[in-house]
């Protein structure tokens, strides 16, 4: 009988998501009730005003009309569209939590080009995904393949995760939707510190991003990580990374060489004995990762 109540709470939990992804809230806090009140977000209201004084508050000012503004939004329903058509090509059903993130963070607020200090909001939700410049030689990944590699990751209300590779700061906010806290490191400076000033703006408080190489990861963070996705290219796993994964957790890597075709994303799981078993998944095309991957050999088996 406890199971099954549970089962029925549960279910009702998914349609309240459900719910609320087709309704198109942006930083609701109805949004993440349904997955625990830690995740609650304050009511946002996302408008042209919002999102003007989000840019200035995180040192990038952008000029922008209403129409304009306008304009970018009315293409956001078809690209959660494509994102739902996807995951449920790829893995049966699309994580009506997945759905809920995307359709709660206002993508147009990550195109920015730190290098050019130019915003480029109108490349946001377009109907052929791909990465986008974000200067000092990093990309905003297209949001499919995001899309694709939070579900794998199986992220849950009680997680902890980190990514190495910050990049836009997009895919931190993603898995901060869904996630306890979400933990992001970036190696190049000028990029690192401009992203770490975008968050508070829109409330997100569970994201902590500092510059460092992620080849060391976070040995600081306590207890570990349930999830750590790495979103640039690496020729082997850092062996820190294996440490730092928790009993039961994911590690979500591009194995491959630099600027090569023919990588490949693993995912990596450790049982709870602390056995690691590894899953070569889809073809993919990312960055490399720099740092100390370019000088440290691989382990030896």
């Amino acid at each position: 009988m406890e199971r099954e109540a549970s089962r029925s709470r549960e279910q009702d939990d998914v349609m309240t998501i459900e719910r609320i992804s087709r309704r198109g809230l942006i930083g609701s806090a109805a949004a993440f009730s349904a997955l625990g009140p830690a995740l609650a977000a304050p009511a946002r209201v996302w408008n042209h005003a919002a999102y003007v004084e989000a840019m200035r508050a995180s040192g990038r000012p952008v000029k922008i009309t209403p129409a304009q503004f306008d304009a970018i939004q009315a293409r956001k329903p078809a690209a959660m569209n494509r994102i739902r058509n996807y995951l449920t090509q790829r893995f049966g059903a699309a994580d009506p939590r997945v759905m809920a993130a995307f359709q709660a963070i206002p993508r147009e607020y990550y195109h920015y080009n730190y290098a050019e200090r130019a915003a480029q909001p109108y490349n946001a939700y377009e109907d052929s995904p791909k990465p986008w410049a974000l200067g000092y030689g990093s990309a905003l990944s297209d949001y499919l393949g995001q899309a694709y590699m939070t579900q794998a990751a199986k992220p849950g209300p009680n997680d902890v995760t980190l990514e190495i590779g910050t990049g836009s700061g997009f895919q931190s906010s993603l898995l901060s939707r869904i996630v306890k806290h979400s933990y992001s490191i970036e190696i190049i400076e000028p990029l690192g510190r401009a992203v770490g000033k975008i968050f508070a703006p829109l409330g997100y408080s569970n994201i902590t991003t500092r510059v460092g190489d992620g080849y060391y990861g976070w040995p600081e963070v306590p207890g570990g990580f349930d999830i750590i996705m790495v979103t640039c290219v690496a020729q082997y796993v850092p062996p820190a990374l294996f440490k730092q994964l928790k009993p039961g957790g994911r590690l979500i890597i591009p194995i491959g060489q630099p600027f090569k075709r023919g990588q490949v994303l693993y995912i990596y799981t450790k049982d709870a004995a602390g056995k690691v078993h590894s899953r070569r998944d889809v073809g993919v095309f990312f960055i490399p990762m720099t740092g100390a991957m370019q000088k440290n050999p691989a382990p030896k088996a």
